[in-house]
């Protein structure tokens, strides 16, 4: 389901260059969970956001099913990530003029679903919010925000959930509750889950752990 064929990521500015990743590899099967590990600054964000096409690789590429996406155009791999994949990042990224509903559903209005409505309304009580519909989320705790995030990323049956600290912003009882609820939503749906954790009690409940130092794989 995802494929990174040894990416390199670098950038130059006026002190010269700086080698972020260096020939990363791996695969991931359908449905296998992964956790991207290692002390800050090894690269692990860089690598997650070169995994979801937002980033480009200065060598190397990536395939999500099958697909090449450093073969593609900027407005194809937008198109290939509303298809493909789902994302949950640390600071919820919820839109704060939207309500609960409103926000979950905005993925599936872009890609013209009639069912919008109901299907992010079942989503949300499937995550627990079912009486927080019309709440905007400056009246949500960072848990609940965090749900109506996956609520969000789950709602289009991603192929590939891609998560970016899911638990940073969160205190110890709430980010264990949230990563139940991921691993178990991610069981139903069938989803590929890659994510970048400090954590090793979540690395632990991964199939994978993909470890990074100093831009260098040295576990997959």
């Amino acid at each position: 389901m995802v494929r990174v064929e040894h990416v390199f990521k670098s950038v130059t500015d006026s002190t010269g260059t700086l080698d972020i990743l260096r020939d990363i590899h791996f695969q991931l099967a359908p449905r296998e969970t992964a956790a991207i590990v290692g002390a800050s600054g090894s690269g692990k964000s860089t690598l997650l956001s070169i995994i979801a096409g937002l980033d480009t690789p200065t060598r190397g590429t990536v395939h999500i099913d099958g697909q090449d996406l450093f073969a593609l155009d900027e407005d194809a791999r937008a198109a290939l990530r509303a298809q493909k994949l789902g994302f949950v990042f640390q600071s919820f990224q919820l839109m704060g003029n939207l309500t609960a509903l409103e926000n979950v559903m905005l993925p599936l209005e872009l890609a013209d679903r009639r069912d919008a409505r109901k299907a992010a309304t079942e989503m949300l009580a499937r995550v627990g919010l079912g009486q927080r519909l019309g709440h905007y989320p400056k009246v949500l705790s960072g848990g609940e925000q965090q749900r109506v995030a996956l609520a969000r990323a789950f709602v289009v049956e991603p192929a590939v959930l891609l998560a970016d600290e899911p638990t940073g912003s969160l205190d110890f009882a709430t980010g264990e509750t949230i990563m139940r609820l991921m691993f178990d939503l991610n069981r139903e749906r069938g989803t590929t889950l890659v994510l970048v954790t400090h954590d090793r009690g979540i690395a632990d409940q991964c199939e994978r752990r993909i470890t990074i130092e100093a831009g260098h794989l040295v576990a997959a």
